[in-house]
């Protein structure tokens, strides 16, 4: 049995958070979604430019972890034998807000995707700002064959990610898909060889941390949050967060290096 469900490293400028439950396809509990944000907080720090999220032996991640869905969830825990409704809405808030901290951490990350990739594990894929796959993997959001629906953030994520009409025949057939076809839509940025995924993922990891890291935050946060508003608003936004950039020691110094042509050394300050 793994001792930690997640894992964490810092080589140079790339924090590695790997999902560490090999023999369980890194199916995720309670526990899991609890270390994921301290994983998230423990990597958050200046010298850190780029984040991969990883699993850990044959598989991505196999979704939730149904033991925890039963126990850890009250789904079987009320009176007469029935759900504890109070409890599960608590674990799916506390679950959401686990997947949260993922997507608002000023700094990209990347998930490294092989193997099977889906329910809850898709759904922390899509809190990762780009996504590497592997061929063959497959992704998909299968909760509908249970009588449920993807409720970590995952109709929104998806939705937002491959639109409404790819979304709804995602969720509604509950198809798992090759990571070929997860490209075409747009679900994954990039599919690579087989057991090259972390590669991969390093290699797109260390091209956003070669930028100035308060600009690439910003541009983060700008995306996600100007989401679905409207175009003057979503504008503003680039407005308020240039204005802010422009008062940095990182500008000066790219406007500095760009003048005499070598590279920039940013500080993130």
């Amino acid at each position: 049995m793994a001792e930690n469900p997640i894992k964490v490293r810092v080589e140079g400028e790339i924090a590695y958070i790997a999902l560490n439950r090999p023999e369980k396809r890194n199916a995720i509990n309670q526990a899991m979604l609890r270390a994921l944000p301290e994983a998230i907080d423990e990597v958050d720090r200046n010298d850190v430019r780029a984040i991969i999220i990883y699993g850990e032996g044959q598989a991505f991640s196999a979704g939730i972890d149904f033991t925890s869905l039963s126990n850890d969830s009250g789904a079987q825990s009320g009176q007469g034998g029935g759900p504890d409704m109070q409890r599960f809405r608590r674990f799916v808030a506390e679950s959401q807000a686990s997947l949260n901290r993922i997507e608002s951490i000023e700094k990209p990350v990347i998930g490294a995707l092989h193997g099977f990739v889906g329910g809850l594990g898709l759904e922390l894929a899509l809190a990762c700002d780009a996504r590497i796959a592997s061929v063959g993997a497959r992704l998909g959001m299968p909760e509908v064959r249970i009588g449920l629906v993807p409720d970590v953030g995952g109709t929104t994520r998806l939705t937002r990610t491959v639109g409404y009409a790819r979304s709804k025949e995602l969720i509604m057939t509950a198809r798992m898909i090759e990571a070929a076809d997860a490209e075409k839509i747009g679900l994954v940025n990039r599919v690579v060889a087989e057991g090259t995924h972390l590669e991969a993922a390093e290699e797109l990891a260390r091209e956003m941390a070669r930028n100035a890291p308060l600009a690439v935050g910003l541009a983060k946060r700008i995306i996600d949050k100007g989401h679905g508003l409207d175009k003057m608003t979503f504008q503003e936004l680039e407005v308020l967060a240039q204005s802010s950039l422009l008062m940095t020691e990182d500008f000066r110094e790219g406007a500095t290096a760009l003048a005499q042509r070598r590279e920039p050394r940013f500080k993130g300050r």
